[in-house]
């Protein structure tokens, strides 16, 4: 499956999330996008430092705590990172991150949509990505 079809079927086609994006892990580059979700150079590294999984991350995550996390230029308060995942929220919309080995996959959800349900489903797919390798 091309990373397109996973934003396409299994983030917005879930009907849990509303925007979605798969980057490199490195913040380098986007590997897949859905119409409405534009995500800057300077968003896609700070997602990648704030998930590094070293002390760096520790200061990224502070950043992000005390000045907000932006993605398609909108700033969301952080509610959590733990482990390889990202939470957050602006209102009653939402972001669901998660990383996988080579990937990170945002997910926005809207206000009709459930939080809960956005992250099952990110969750589920990064499970997957990782058991085949990504």
């Amino acid at each position: 499956m091309s990373w397109q079809a996973y934003v396409d079927t299994s983030l917005i086609g879930s009907s849990h999330v509303d925007q979605a994006a798969i980057i490199s892990v490195a913040g380098d580059s986007i590997w897949a996008t859905s119409a409405g979700l534009t995500l800057q150079p300077a968003e896609m590294t700070a997602l990648s430092a704030i998930l590094k999984g070293d002390d760096s991350a520790k200061d990224a995550q502070d950043k992000a705590f005390a000045n907000g996390l932006y993605i398609g230029g909108e700033r969301y308060v952080m509610a959590k990172v733990e482990g390889r995942s990202i939470y957050a929220r602006k209102g009653r919309e939402g972001l669901a991150i998660a990383k996988t080995t080579q990937a990170i996959i945002v997910a926005h959800h809207g206000e009709a949509q459930v939080a809960g349900s956005t992250t099952q489903t990110v969750e589920a797919l990064a499970d997957y990505l990782i058991g085949v390798g990504y």
